[in-house]
């Protein structure tokens, strides 16, 4: 597989950096356990700490709303009951902001030759490899913070629903010149079949 330029290769002798100056996280974070899941050999590719800061924004936003309006409904309308919900929400919005961090370094891909693999999670992993020549569309996306920060989403979608993947926190660059590449190797592929 040939590469383009600014596309990490999947030779284990790789530096791991997605281009040159490309801001990524340094240390994939995987599980404590023995029994975690492990894709031994080739390079890891990581997403981008803006997605952090994104994510940080967006959901400490909606946790300031949760606030307010649990305050306005107890304070100014007297509805009690509004403690419960509010009050379980507050907890799941902070734990969630807590362990964003983590959750965020342990997101990455692997250029292989056959394939892209893309893992996340630690509590709950997922390893989903996908091969070149079933994807079908690679988009990009980007919501207003994500672009105020120079980051997006890349999607890949195959025939089968489940193998969807979604690739957050690239640097925009990153993501476009990686939907080239393979948009390239996913026809090459497919011209193959």
């Amino acid at each position: 597989m040939t590469n383009s330029p600014g596309i990490p290769d999947s030779n284990p002798e790789s530096t791991g950096t997605d281009a040159p100056g490309a801001e990524t996280f340094q240390t994939l974070a995987e599980p404590r356990s023995a029994n975690r899941l492990e894709l031994t050999g080739g390079v890891w590719h990581q997403i981008s700490p803006k997605y952090v800061r994104v994510q940080l924004i967006s959901n400490g936003s909606f946790l300031v709303l949760v606030i307010a309006a649990t305050l306005v409904l107890t304070l100014l309308m007297h509805q009690w009951w509004a403690w419960i919900p509010g009050g379980i929400l507050t907890v799941i919005l902070v734990w969630i902001l807590a362990i964003l961090p983590r959750q965020a370094r342990s997101i990455g891909y692997q250029l292989r030759q056959d394939d892209l693999v893309f893992r996340r999670g630690i509590l709950w992993q997922r390893f989903v490899a996908v091969p070149y020549g079933r994807m079908q569309l690679i988009d990009i996306t980007h919501g207003p913070l994500d672009r105020g920060f120079g980051i997006a989403q890349l999607k890949f979608v195959t025939a089968a629903a489940a193998t969807g993947v979604v690739i957050p926190g690239l640097e925009q660059s990153m993501a476009e010149t990686l939907r080239d590449h393979l948009v390239e190797v996913a026809e090459s592929r497919r011209t193959g079949l």
